[in-house]
């Protein structure tokens, strides 16, 4: 792994090809192909009937994924930096399911209210955020307090979110075709793309968080500033995310472990690779799950539970530093 941390942006490059192949292989895979040329002559030059129902159907739900997978690595990657521990996850402490349950209830209560969804899971990923960290505090924040009262609201929310879905009986582990708008690619770019500028922004910040308290403070630096608006940014990511896709497991977990690994601790490099990687991996869990049984499908979430959890699992054992080069 070292040659390659010694050359962050080959790997980006690197990374970035690999998204771009995966996006047209995900274009291409179901019942409806179409070539690169023919694309491109789709979308820019003259009609074509094949090319305008790819780009109706499957451009927007590929954006869709592209644009989750890279917020919810990046809020996991937040998490672990705020808290200092590697199994730092929104969806592990709380945060997802809090999101989806406001998610749950305005599609119940206000449906009319789609277009400010995204903000309304973020308000409930907040109130779950306050609620966690307002439980854990005792004489200053401890992280293993916070994990292990995360864990508890997760599973307390989690289980009213089953008794609404069963009531409702919108909890299916193989549905039909999942369509997603170009109004759903939107609202994710309104919302998520600001957060993921003001994080570029924050890079220092999030290196500055791999100190100890006590020699930041004697510094001069403002630790719970700094982290109160990273914590923030990685519960709105996450909640904006679950609003449109739901809750998706091990992305948040497995990615910032598998970026560290190959480009180190450094975040102006973390970032970027972490976001990349996030997209990668959801848009390969999705694809794999909409053409494993088409035409059914099954869920991104249990893809990346039966591959994310024995690669977790791997990159443990074989990991000597998880947050070190």
């Amino acid at each position: 792994m070292k040659p390659i941390k010694r050359h962050p942006y080959l790997l980006m490059t690197i990374l970035l090809i690999v998204l771009i192949v995966c996006f047209f292989i995900a274009i291409n895979l179901g019942s409806i192909k179409v070539s690169f040329v023919q694309l491109l002559k789709g979308l820019f030059i003259e009609y074509d009937q094949q090319v305008a129902s790819v780009y109706q159907i499957r451009f927007p739900r590929i954006i869709v994924t592209i644009l989750s997978g890279c917020a919810l690595a990046l809020s996991g990657l937040l998490f672990q930096v705020v808290l200092k521990n590697p199994l730092a996850d929104p969806g592990l402490i709380g945060m997802s399911s809090g999101a989806y349950l406001a998610h749950l209830l305005v599609g119940i209560i206000l449906p009319e209210l789609y277009t400010i969804k995204p903000l309304l899971a973020g308000l409930g990923g907040l109130l779950a955020f306050i609620l966690i960290y307002g439980l854990s505090w005792r004489d200053g924040l401890n992280t293993t307090r916070v994990i292990l009262i995360g864990v508890a609201i997760h599973y307390f929310f989690n289980a009213i979110i089953q008794v609404i879905e069963s009531m409702t009986s919108s909890s299916s582990s193989v549905s039909t075709v999942t369509l997603y708008s170009w109004h759903d690619v939107w609202l994710l770019f309104i919302y998520l793309l600001p957060l993921m500028i003001m994080m570029m922004f924050l890079a220092k910040a999030c290196d500055l968080m791999n100190f100890s308290n006590r020699t930041l403070l004697s510094l001069g630096v403002p630790v719970n500033t700094y982290r109160l608006v990273l914590s923030l940014i990685a519960v709105m990511m996450c909640s904006i995310s679950v609003a449109v896709v739901g809750i998706l497991g091990f992305i948040a977990l497995l990615v910032p472990h598998l970026a560290r690994l190959l480009v180190g601790s450094q975040h102006r490099y973390l970032i970027p690779t972490c976001s990349m990687l996030g997209a990668i991996v959801l848009l390969l869990a999705d694809t794999i799950g909409r053409v494993i049984i088409a035409p059914y499908e099954i869920s991104p979430s249990f893809i990346m539970a039966i591959i994310g959890a024995p690669l977790f699992i791997i990159l443990l054992k074989r990991s000597h530093e998880l947050h070190g080069d």
